[in-house]
């Protein structure tokens, strides 16, 4: 029996009964219960805020603005009942504070005493900004606090807007007044012009008769300069002259101590060689071979005892093993000779005293072996005896020359000493010298300095002259400069002021009108929306309606089998046992689809750009649904309806059918790519306002991949209950 066969068997089950005829004429009209009841509720809820009570309380005093009575509190008042945004209910500050706590108004607006004040103040010397009150409780609902926000906005707009226009139209008019304030002040400085000319004309004669004294005076100045720059070069040259014969006299007199100390060091090292070499030389002289040869020797042998120097270790472990065996025999022949309870030997005092001298000399020849056994020491002696041999060598060189070579070395000391007394002796006369040259510049620099004092006093005193002098011209100057200036700069303030008089406007009353209009609310909005919905219920249509098919499918679910049990019985094929069970929910999902959009359309007035598109779209929507929780339930038995319910609730925070879905926590945007619902919410929405149709054919792409996916899981399912198991007959939970 094919797959539709095995359908239409299980939907005619609901046919043998009243019940069953009820239950399925139930399961039709569910989604209305989501679809058409959730939209009807809120339809349109902006089209009726005129509905919503809201308090009004005006106190506004009102104010005296230009001999007129300004009440902006009232103006206010007329325009919100004009407007019929809400239903306004003009009461007092008290009962309005009552009404928003207890729930009789769901908000108030406040109008203070001062408000019409403060509003004219703009256009006075101190402006105040006026403010209205906006009280609200969230308590009593959030949505109408946030639509208050909205409205009160384009009041507050409004006031500001009137506000301007009054403080503009003062401006407009000071205009006038400026212009003919202006127009006086240039006569004004037109008459001043003419009086600064006159003081010009002096102020240049004075500057001319002041310029004739400070050339004058210049030349006198630069006279006295030169003579003064010649006796300052002259002061310097002398100063510098005392400073190094002061200095020369300094060098002298230190090279004569340093002289003086040489000579006596000199003194002393050839006294003290000359001494050394009276005692030893007679005998280097005579045995000059001699210590050569015993030289040489000590080379030869410090060599002999260098190059055997590996074999020392072994040889003092010889000793030492040997010296300490010998100690060892004595001190045990001892202690049986001597200590052995019989009568002592003569020899006994004798034999410790060897024993004794044994012990300490084993203990010595140890302390040698340990020593040479540590490789520094060794190497430390090795470097002491190459040390040895290299001096010693060179003295066997040297042996016979020895007494030569002293006598030499002698003769050349006495005569460093003799040369050390000859230079202390002229080092002492040049410091004699050069303290009589260091005396003589110091005088010739004090008499330079008083020469350079007098000239410098009196160049001072003519460049103060001159100073003077060139004030009084600079001032001239600049008196017969600001004058010019004074005149110039008076002509064209004359000029500006006219020329600004001409600039300044002088407004009509029917020109400041147009201009206070324009400047008060210089900005318009132009806006424009494509493919507008014209409604709240169109907007939340494409949100509504596929949570109404999941609804649908569900509790589809719940009166029909997953898995046709007459296809598991017969043995038929997975495929055709997944698709049996699916067929039945896909024909129920058309007719609720159908039901559906007919309430919507004939009976809420919801229109569609593309209807044919829409329906067709929604019956894939019915297809896809009826086969993902077909597979739930079929796989997961009772719990697959706990999934069905979790997966529905991560749809609908996550498909943004409300709000963007970028202004969700980023766990729903990171599902939203991944369900169902996000592709069907935004194919609907250009199926139904109108737009782009790319997104309803990838979500028509999605929900197909969707729906065959899941076949093929309930497939699979179905392959595996082809087998009857105990937890069948049996089940652990059942709803």
């Amino acid at each position: 029996m094919r797959s539709p066969k095995l359908a239409a068997l299980e939907l005619k089950r609901f046919g043998r009964g009243k019940l069953p005829r009820a239950a399925l004429a139930a399961l039709l009209l569910l989604p209305l219960l989501y679809g058409a009841l959730y939209l009807w509720s809120f339809w349109d809820p902006y089209g009726r805020l005129d509905k919503v009570p809201v308090a009004l309380v005006n106190e506004d005093n009102g104010a005296e603005v230009g001999g007129k009575h300004l009440s902006a509190g009232d103006s206010i008042v007329d325009g919100l009942a004009d407007s019929h945004t809400f239903d306004w209910h003009p009461v007092g500050a008290a009962e309005a504070a009552r009404g928003v706590e207890d729930g009789t108004y769901y908000l108030s607006l406040s109008i203070p005493k001062d408000f019409s004040r403060r509003i004219a103040s703009s256009s006075g010397d101190h402006p105040e900004t006026g403010a209205l009150k906006v009280r609200t409780n969230d308590a009593n609902n959030y949505i109408v606090g946030q639509i208050s926000r909205t409205v009160f906005s384009e009041v507050r707009a409004a006031a500001s807007k009137k506000a301007s226009r009054t403080f503009l139209d003062k401006i407009f008019v000071s205009f006038s007044t400026l212009h003919d304030k202006t127009q006086e002040a240039a006569d004004g400085a037109g008459r001043l012009r003419d009086g600064i000319g006159q003081a010009e004309d002096g102020a240049g004669k004075l500057a001319d008769g002041l310029g004739s004294a400070k050339n004058g005076s210049g030349r006198l100045v630069t006279g006295l300069g030169d003579l003064n720059a010649g006796a300052g070069r002259l002061s310097r040259g002398s100063g510098d002259l005392a400073r190094g014969a002061g200095t020369a006299a300094d060098g002298s007199r230190q090279l004569a101590d340093g002289a003086g100390q040489v000579a006596d060091g000199t003194q002393q090292l050839a006294d003290t060689v000359n001494g050394v070499v009276g005692k030893v030389g007679p005998f280097v002289r005579a045995h000059g071979k001699e210590i050569g040869e015993a030289a040489q020797l000590v080379a030869d042998g410090s060599q002999a005892v260098h190059d055997h120097l590996d074999k020392l270790p072994a040889a003092a472990a010889t000793g030492a093993r040997l010296s300490r065996g010998i100690s060892d025999h004595l001190a045990t022949y001892y202690r049986l000779r001597c200590e052995s309870g019989v009568a002592l030997d003569t020899s006994c005092a004798e034999l410790k005293r060897i024993k004794d001298q044994a012990a300490t000399a084993a203990d010595k020849a140890e302390e040698v072996s340990g020593y040479v056994h540590d490789q520094k020491n060794l190497d430390r002696l090795g470097r002491d005896l190459e040390t040895l041999h290299s001096l010693a060598s060179e003295l066997a060189q040297r042996g016979p020359t020895l007494g030569a070579d002293m006598d030499a070395a002698v003769k050349k000391i006495n005569d460093l000493n003799d040369g050390a007394h000859k230079v202390s002796a002229g080092a002492r006369k040049l410091a004699a010298g050069n303290a009589r040259l260091a005396a003589g510049a110091d005088r010739l620099n004090d008499g330079a300095h008083q020469l350079h004092d007098g000239t410098n006093r009196a160049a001072a005193g003519m460049q103060d002259l001159d100073s003077g002098v060139g004030k009084l011209k600079d001032g001239a100057q600049t008196l017969d400069g600001g004058m010019f200036k004074l005149s110039d700069g008076s002509q064209k303030l004359a000029g500006g002021l006219h020329d600004g008089a001409k600039r300044i406007p002088d407004y009509g009353k029917k020109e400041r009108d147009a201009r206070t209009l324009v400047m008060s609310d210089p900005v318009q909005l132009a806006s424009g929306a494509a493919h507008n919905a014209p409604n709240y219920g169109t907007g939340f249509a494409p949100y509504f309606i596929p949570l109404s098919l999941w609804v649908g499918a569900m509790v589809a679910y719940m009166l029909i089998q997953p898995l046709n049990r007459r296809a598991l019985a017969m043995g038929a094929s997975s495929w055709r046992v997944a698709v049996s069970g699916w067929l039945p929910v896909v024909g129920v999902g058309v007719l609720q689809t159908a039901a559906l959009m007919s309430v919507l359309h004939f009976g809420l007035g919801l229109q569609m750009a593309r209807a044919a598109g829409a329906l067709g779209f929604l019956v894939l929507v019915t297809a896809c649904f009826s086969a993902i929780v077909q597979w739930l339930n079929a796989q997961f038995g009772p719990a697959g309806r706990i999934l069905v319910l979790a997966l529905l609730m991560l749809q609908l925070t996550s498909a943004g059918g409300t709000y963007p879905v970028q202004t969700s926590p980023g766990f729903f945007g990171a599902i939203h790519p991944y369900l169902p619902m996000s592709y069907i919410v935004e194919g609907l929405r250009r199926l139904i306002t109108g737009g782009d149709l790319a997104p309803v054919w990838q979500g028509s792409a999605v929900l197909a991949a969707f729906t065959v996916g899941a076949l093929l899981l309930t497939s699979l399912t179905a392959r595996g209950r082809q087998v009857v198991r105990m937890k069948d007959l049996h089940p652990e939970l059942s709803l």
